[in-house]
């Protein structure tokens, strides 16, 4: 029964993140957009209004005509609408997602003791702070190199670094699905860690100036900015390390923390495409079609790498191997039973009975032979030779006479 209610919670709290993370990766999408989009003024009466820049847009069978401010408007208005709350309710269900998921179930779903053989509660504080050294380290980095006429190029060198080494770390400690969504979790952690400490805050100093009738600090603009740029690069890796978890082919290869580089590299690098487009349009950058050539070529050699080696074709004159029922069962019974039997009932899958093989013989073969990502983590020590018998039983028609 616990298992049922978690699946629901599960559910609905991945509704709700989804729904959440688009609505906060929407608006910044926009905003990034927007501000690559901006054409100077040309009717006075914008430029006596410090407007430095606007765009007129058509959309929905309307025109609009959105304008930035070179630093502050003269006059601020009584009401503002203030972008945060998607960021914090995105991060918000997402703990809460990485929780039931993966916290609650450590055993089962964090740990893989072929790596690193250590109690719930120790994996757990560790997986935790991922998230709080991360931050710390990064936020480190931007406040120390983030100034000087080269700052953003050394800020984004070593926060390469430290991401590739955070990635090492996270697939030689935790089971690799765990591990992929875990170093996603950690950076998107960082990009509301980026809202909630630095461009709110910043925005806020600012309209309280403006309201004072005092003089605006332009490094609150610049620091909020520099996160903003920082959160867009980050989406599309976290994006991926969020929906990695369906494609095993991914985290359980011997390398799979270069595998996630490799294509965290090429989603940033197609995002830097869509970024420099429309500054491009303006003919304000050179063509940005090269960082989209490059991700695809990054994501294309990645492919290539990970192919499966072609099986070898069978000898000629040989006979097919029949695999009887019986024979599956006993793997069954020691490696799948424990989860899947009369005592639990994960996912609400039985195998130990006849019919209710038959039932699921296209997820057992699916699972434990194609993707290999059962028994979960390997936790019941399931062979090669074993997951070869159950392909031949299901190649074989599947009998369970």
């Amino acid at each position: 029964m616990e298992s049922y209610y978690l699946d629901w919670a599960n559910l609905l709290l991945r509704w709700v993140h989804v729904v959440t993370a688009m609505a906060w990766i929407g608006a910044s999408f926009y905003f990034v957009m927007l501000d690559n989009s901006l054409e100077k003024p040309q009717d006075p009466e914008s430029l006596d209004k410090g407007v430095g820049g606007e765009q007129w847009a058509v959309h929905g069978g309307g025109f609009y005509n959105m304008q930035k401010y070179t630093l502050s408007p003269k006059k601020l208005p009584d009401h503002l609408h203030w972008s945060y709350w998607e960021s914090y309710s995105t991060w918000i269900t997402g703990f809460s997602l990485f929780t039931v998921s993966y916290l609650w179930n450590a055993s089962t779903y964090l740990i893989d003791k072929s790596k690193m053989d250590w109690q719930p509660g120790a994996a757990i504080a560790v997986a935790l702070a991922f998230f709080v050294v991360f931050w710390m380290v990064y936020d480190g980095i931007c406040q120390i190199f983030g100034k000087g006429k080269n700052g953003d190029t050394v800020v984004g060198v070593l926060i390469a670094i430290f991401i590739a080494f955070a990635a090492w770390l996270a697939c030689h400690w935790f089971a690799g699905r765990a591990a992929f969504l875990l170093v996603g979790a950690m950076m998107a952690t960082t990009m509301s860690g980026n809202v909630f400490f630095w461009i709110i805050p910043g925005q806020r100093k600012n309209v309280q100036a403006l309201r004072e009738g005092k003089p605006v600090d332009p490094v609150h603009g610049q620091r909020g900015k520099q996160r903003s740029v920082h959160n867009t690069y980050f989406t599309l890796p976290v994006l991926f390390a969020m929906l990695s978890n369906h494609y095993s082919f991914t985290y359980s290869n011997q390398y799979n923390w270069i595998v996630l580089l490799l294509i965290m590299l090429g989603g940033a690098a197609i995002r830097q495409f869509f970024v420099v487009r429309h500054r491009f349009k303006l003919g304000n950058a050179r063509n940005p079609l090269p960082y989209a050539l490059f991700g695809v070529v990054v994501l294309g050699l990645t492919i290539i790498w990970l192919k499966p080696a072609p099986e070898a074709p069978p000898a000629p004159g040989s006979v097919a191997q029949k695999v009887s029922y019986g024979e599956v069962q006993k793997v069954l019974e020691q490696r799948c039973y424990m989860c899947h039997g009369a005592t639990m009932q994960m996912k609400n899958v039985r195998l130990d009975s006849p019919e209710q093989v038959a039932a699921h013989a296209q997820m057992v073969y699916q699972q434990a032979v194609v993707t290999k990502i059962m028994p979960m983590n390997n936790a019941t020590g399931i062979t090669d030779a074993e997951r070869a018998l159950i392909g031949k039983w299901f190649e074989g028609g599947a009998p369970t006479k």
